[in-house]
């Protein structure tokens, strides 16, 4: 069997948020190249019509929608739309997440613990409700929820952040449990360092960045195609028997 018939996706509606940059935007174009429909959402429309159009230039179906995740008139609405458009949705990647706030767990503003959790846990909490009974008269799917290895060893400032990915987790395993019958899919990819914008901080600078990774079994950052390269191998058939995994992709950083 060929690489493009393994991970073949024709004919799969997949559904994408926080996918306009980073680890999102190259799922995108790894789905659009293995034939999936894809809806592309994010808090900026100019961004998403920007990698449609670059998506499109190459061949793939995309469509962009934005949508602000947290916010659960926008998060309904983006669900509405891409049943409209396509008929139902096969594949979710809930990729979009936040991070308001960092330094001592202590400090951490309520409003930023709200944000954080509403985003980074809530909506894909909601987004997989709205999915499921669409999922389940399609005869299965796959959803892949972006966590982080902050959600097994939390990360010294980011204290709330890795409460929402440790939920995360465990909201995979619960919806990978229950909703296995209907053949449904339901997995975690768990990311180290990997290099976008959102983690510039500690990649930025040569010094800290050695700090990181000199340790590690595979001593560098990753890349985003390492981590949607996964994705793809869970959002297709070749991984028809992985369900309520935590996957990491992170040079070993938890062993």
């Amino acid at each position: 069997m060929s690489e493009n018939q393994l991970f073949n996706l024709s004919g799969k509606v997949a559904l994408i948020t926080g996918a306009s940059k980073g680890i999102g935007e190259q799922i995108a174009r790894y789905f659009a190249q293995f034939g999936a429909k894809v809806v592309i959402s994010s808090r900026r429309q100019a961004d998403l019509d920007e990698l449609a159009n670059d998506i499109r230039q190459s061949g793939g179906e995309v469509t962009a929608i934005e949508a602000r995740m947290g916010d659960e008139v926008q998060t309904k609405h983006l669900f509405e739309k891409t049943v409209e458009m396509y008929g139902g949705i096969d594949i979710l990647v809930n990729n979009a997440a936040a991070n308001p706030y960092y330094g001592p767990t202590v400090d951490c503003p309520d409003s930023a613990y709200d944000k954080i959790m509403d985003i980074n846990v809530k909506a894909p909490f909601q987004l997989c409700k709205m999915v499921h009974p669409v999922m389940k008269m399609r005869g299965g799917g796959s959803i892949i929820n972006i966590s982080s290895i902050a959600g097994e060893t939390p990360d010294p400032g980011l204290g709330i952040y890795s409460v929402s990915k440790a939920a995360i987790n465990m909201l995979t395993k619960v919806f990978a449990k229950e909703w296995g019958e209907d053949g449904i899919r339901v997995n975690a990819i768990a990311p180290g360092l990997i290099k976008t914008k959102f983690s510039q901080a500690l990649w930025k600078d040569e010094k800290t960045l050695a700090h990181f990774t000199k340790r590690l079994p595979i001593a560098r950052m990753g890349t985003v195609e390492e981590v949607a390269s996964l994705v793809l191998y869970l959002a297709s058939d070749a991984s028809g028997y992985c369900t309520g995994g935590i996957y990491t992709v992170d040079g070993g950083t938890t062993i």
